[in-house]
């Protein structure tokens, strides 16, 4: 991709699943990268698998402690930063009568709340520099209903409608985008699906099968780069075609 080579990029979540494979894909693309994440061994364990990591940082997105502490570090390490992947969240499979309010409070924290706080820092240093690229992790449980997912779902459409005013008002110095990706396989997805769930999802996407991590960080690594200037306040859903038509229109 145009414009990637030693841009300053924070990927949040990013020691695992999607956040780590597009640390991969954009340290290919010659990028700088910082990634912050709350698991401290995972944040080891990547730093020791792709050594060209310039920093790790271990904090909680929905603390605004951490965010601030988080983003004195990145300006040490990398001087600056021109491209957020506002990437971290959480999920659990819960029935909405059996919702209890810390497990509400907790999703809402992590998923809205702590792309607020990044997105809100990371657009603060930017404008103290030329600009930059913001993208947030939506989700297509965002953009649709789906059952026993009500906090995760009301926290990614509040995403959705946060990355639309973001765009508004922070252009044209800084670009702003969501990705709204479908059925993934990682490591949260197989955690709460059995084998028999991922088969039934697999029977309703139009292309048959789950996605790969990699392809959610080939659309990251395009949207941030030169050669989507013109893109901004946009959601992009990368889904096999599971929205096309709903989930269930798409069973053969």
């Amino acid at each position: 991709m145009k414009g990637l080579k030693n841009k300053r990029v924070l990927v949040t979540g990013g020691a695992s699943g999607i956040g780590a494979a597009t640390v991969s894909r954009f340290i290919s693309e010659g990028s700088l990268i910082t990634v912050l994440d709350c698991d401290g061994k995972a944040l080891s364990e990547i730093k020791s698998k792709i050594p060209d990591i310039v920093g790790i940082i271990e904090g909680d997105v929905s603390n605004p402690f951490d965010v601030n502490r988080a983003f004195d570090e990145v300006k040490k390490i990398m001087g600056g930063l021109d491209i957020l992947i506002n990437n971290a969240g959480i999920s659990s499979r819960i029935p909405f009568l059996e919702i209890a309010f810390s497990q509400w409070e907790k999703i809402l924290s992590v998923n809205l709340t702590g792309v607020f706080l990044v997105a809100q820092a990371a657009a603060k240093m930017m404008f103290d520099e030329s600009g930059g690229v913001i993208l947030n992790m939506g989700s297509t449980n965002g953009i649709m209903g789906y059952p026993y997912y009500a906090p995760y779902n009301a926290s990614k459409a509040g995403v959705i409608e946060l990355t639309k005013s973001l765009a508004i008002e922070l252009a044209p110095a800084i670009r702003v985008n969501a990705i709204c990706p479908g059925y993934i396989l990682t490591p949260m997805q197989e955690a709460e699906y059995t084998p028999e769930m991922l088969r039934e999802c697999k029977s309703k996407i139009p292309l048959g099968r789950l996605g790969r991590p990699e392809e959610v960080a080939g659309l990251f690594a395009f949207l941030a780069s030169d050669e989507a200037q013109y893109f901004t306040g946009q959601t992009f859903v990368i889904d096999g075609g599971e929205l096309a038509g709903g989930l269930a229109s798409g069973t053969k």
